[in-house]
């Protein structure tokens, strides 16, 4: 176990080299999540995760002949780059191994900070494996992700800055990937705060904590693949499930869809980028999860905004989707000048933009004479949709997919 006294020494020792972060009151999702909510954003750090400060916290203490051996740690991105970036202000020679899977703006942002980058394994448990053949190979000091007290005492600052940003909060949502965040924020709000309830997020793919505390043991889980990479833990830590199991009253898990449509909801609502990793606390809130906290001040810890731009693309366009106001409705029409016209037209009526095209024929949709027309629609909703496709009905214009259209539109 960690002191509050270890926390509150990182504190002083990384001061100057993170920034506190904003705790904002967000009174658009106060009011989605019927609680006073503020988040932590910790996105805002300098390498946009809160992983700088318990990497900072643990070379700053190194001694002058660990530094010298060079550092070497396991990352599934984030603490990449938390410690490219301490190694860097240090002037300490940094070796990195990252998954195969690591999206690139992780790998490309640590090897920026000038970190020597190696790519091993399918997850972040392959990756640690190398890396601690790298230590006794080489001889550089281990740098673990979370199972560290100098890790864990620099994530709890973040705890010590919502003691005093939001002093009358009642709960504190944290993301929890091998634990070490949620263990650094749970020791130092319990010792001054021991009424304000610390709640850990795990993505369901995922559960390690909430399996390893049920069994009363450290528990392994199967590799699988999250969008929320940055908690993508299949062992949490020995130093970290004791002080999970003592101080946070409970860890809940989210899906995939879930944090996805959290992510669009920061985006969309707060224009804040969140990752899969630091969405996961707001999922937990908006679909009802915790629906306990209702009526209550809320802090939920957005831990990180690095996410990988086609992924984000690709949750965009599937919230788009998911709410309506992206459609694709596949036509059938005569395979003649102006029958496109003709369907774009009442379209247009509708209030209906075309924003993408594409024909095809086949054989077992569409006769000879005839062709099918992809169309890509912005539209206002599920109704508007009804409205478009019974309008083309209408006009006579068949559609491939229009009783799935309907269906879909009826059941949101």
């Amino acid at each position: 176990m960690i002191s509050i006294n270890e926390i509150e020494f990182a504190r002083q020792r990384i001061a100057g080299n993170v920034l506190l972060t904003p705790c904002a009151y967000s009174e658009k999702l106060s009011l989605l999540t019927g609680c006073e909510l503020y988040l932590k954003l910790e996105n805002l750090q300098k390498t946009g995760s809160f992983k700088d400060r318990g990497a900072l916290n643990r070379i700053l203490s190194l001694s002058d002949e660990e530094r010298a051996a060079g550092i070497v740690a396991a990352s599934a991105g984030n603490h990449a780059q938390g410690i490219a970036h301490a190694a860097r202000v240090c002037g300490l020679k940094c070796v990195i191994v990252m998954p195969e899977t690591t999206p690139l703006s992780k790998v490309n942002g640590a090897r920026e900070l000038g970190a020597e980058i190696v790519l091993h394994g399918a997850g972040y448990d392959d990756a640690f494996e190398e890396t601690s053949r790298l230590q006794l190979q080489k001889g550089y000091t281990l740098v673990h992700a979370f199972d560290d007290a100098g890790v864990i005492a620099g994530q709890g600052t973040i705890g010590l800055e919502l003691l005093e940003q939001v002093p009358e909060m009642d709960a504190v949502i944290v993301p929890v990937g091998g634990g070490g965040l949620i263990s650094g924020i749970a020791t130092a709000i319990k010792a001054r705060r021991p009424d304000v309830e610390v709640i850990g997020v795990e993505s369901e793919h995922l559960p390690a904590m909430q399996k390893s505390i049920a069994a009363g043991k450290l528990e392994q889980v199967a590799m699988a693949s999250t969008i929320a990479d940055g908690i993508a833990v299949r062992k949490v830590g020995h130093l970290t499930m004791p002080i999970v199991r003592k101080l946070v009253s409970r860890v809940v898990t989210v899906s995939e869809e879930e944090t996805a449509a959290a992510i669009m909801l920061l985006l969309e609502r707060e224009k804040t980028l969140a990752e899969g990793a630091g969405a996961v606390g707001l999922a937990a809130l908006y679909y009802d999860r915790l629906s306990d906290l209702r009526g209550r001040k809320v802090v939920v810890v957005i831990s990180g905004g690095n996410i990988d731009m086609e992924l984000l693309s690709r949750i965009v366009r599937r919230g788009l989707e998911h709410d309506g106001r992206l459609c694709e409705l596949s036509v059938i029409v005569p395979d003649k000048p102006g029958s496109i016209a003709r369907v774009a037209a009442v379209i247009a009526a509708q209030g209906s933009n075309i924003f993408e095209l594409s024909q095809r024929r086949r054989e077992s949709e569409v006769a000879l004479g005839e062709r099918a027309v992809v169309l890509q629609l912005e539209t206002r909703g599920h109704a508007h949709i009804a409205t478009i496709v019974g309008a083309l009905g209408k006009e006579g214009i068949r559609l491939l997919n229009a009783e799935e259209d309907m269906s879909q539109s009826k059941n949101d």
